[in-house]
């Protein structure tokens, strides 16, 4: 079995464990287990990359396997890595780790909160690890379906709103990314789903290519904060228990910036050349917005929420440049964005479980109520 594997292999082994878990102390043992695992094997590969890149390996993926699932469609579980997906990983690892342990004493339905959190944990390792358009599309439905129990059955404040609003938006992006995908498949001769393949052998035509790039950059730019698809994203983050909130915008709002990226602008580039200009508007504007409704909130996790739209636009407005600089600044972000704003999240459920309230008019100075996590 391919090593990549093993981070889709370990969290359907921790929902197997979780499954069969007695009790609460059971099930926050497989958790540490299993995100202990994925922390390890995540660092590992960091490491391997490392090792492969200085030894001159200059292969495009590393540690690819490739097995048939339905040949007559060209649908193959095939798995790599670049540098990428690499940082990716190991951000998704970090945050799964921690999202754990902030998750600890969380009530009610512990177990059944943690197969959710898994199962979404499990979408975004193998979105991560696929250079197959098919796996990689089931995969992101994967880590968005459980966005919803997780949100509407143990968030807070209009929960049931939120969860609602950020499924529809968040199906309607995926709608949009599966006709784009379509066209993809067949406007490339119906032969391969492989991305580096259809890559390498790109017959879309130009007129073509601005037709699709529109559908793939729209749909994935929705769980990206793209501008005007951003309002699911704040009273999301606000409404969602605070290991979600760490998942949601440390990680699943990567998936957008990364699906813009390694399909959109990868796949269509000729359409990424010629449509940029559109969607620059739109990351500015993404950008300013953002940053100025952050300025005027009021709850920590609004402020915390809106920040992220801004921050993510930022991702999407570099990545549209197409200079080297530009996309390695892009995911450099992604990468600072997502432990920020985890750990800015986990900081403000430890504020709320301390002062319960999240509103900055009521708190007046932390260092006399919490002095150790002031400092």
């Amino acid at each position: 079995m391919n090593i990549l594997s093993l981070f889709v292999v370990i969290p359907v082994l921790m929902l197997l464990g979780l499954w069969i878990a007695r009790n609460v102390n059971q099930v926050r043992g497989v958790m540490v287990a299993g995100s202990s695992c994925l922390l390890a094997l995540s660092v590992w590969l960091t490491l391997h990359f490392i090792g492969e890149r200085a030894a001159g390996n200059t292969e495009e993926m590393i540690l690819r396997a490739t097995t048939e699932w339905f040949p007559s469609l060209h649908i193959n579980y095939e798995v790599g890595v670049d540098g990428i997906s690499v940082v990716m990983l190991l951000l998704s690892s970090i945050i799964v780790f921690t999202g754990t342990f902030a998750s600890w004493k969380l009530k009610p339905l512990t177990k059944e909160f943690f197969m959710w959190f898994t199962l979404l944990s499990t979408g975004v390792y193998g979105f991560f690890i696929s250079i197959d358009l098919f796996t990689m599309f089931m995969f992101y439905e994967v880590a968005l379906i459980p966005m919803y129990l997780l949100i509407g059955f143990w968030g807070s404040g209009r929960k049931e709103y939120a969860a609602m609003k950020l499924t529809l938006m968040l199906m309607g992006g995926s709608a949009l990314i599966i006709l784009g995908l379509v066209g993809i498949y067949f406007f490339n001769g119906a032969s391969t789903m492989s991305i580096l393949e259809i890559a390498h052998n790109n017959h879309i035509p130009a007129a073509v290519q601005n037709v699709l790039f529109p559908f793939v950059f729209i749909g994935f730019g929705v769980l990206g904060a793209l501008f005007p698809f951003h309002t699911w994203s704040p009273i999301g983050h606000g409404c969602a228990p605070t290991s979600v909130s760490m998942l949601h915008a440390g990680v699943l709002m990567k998936l957008g910036g990364y699906g813009c990226f390694r399909i959109a602008m990868f796949l269509l580039p000729q359409a990424a050349h010629d449509l940029a200009w559109i969607f620059l508007i739109l990351t500015t504007i993404s950008v300013v917005y953002g940053a100025f409704s952050a300025c005027v909130q009021t709850d920590l996790k609004f402020i915390n929420a809106y920040s992220s739209v801004s921050h993510c636009g930022l991702v999407l407005f570099a990545l549209l440049m197409m200079t080297r600089v530009s996309c390695t600044g892009a995911i450099l972000q992604m990468l600072s964005h997502g432990l920020m704003t985890a750990l800015f999240f986990a900081l403000i459920g430890m504020i709320y479980g301390r002062t319960h309230t999240r509103d900055i008019r009521e708190l007046g100075g932390l260092m006399k109520i919490m002095p150790f996590l002031s400092v």
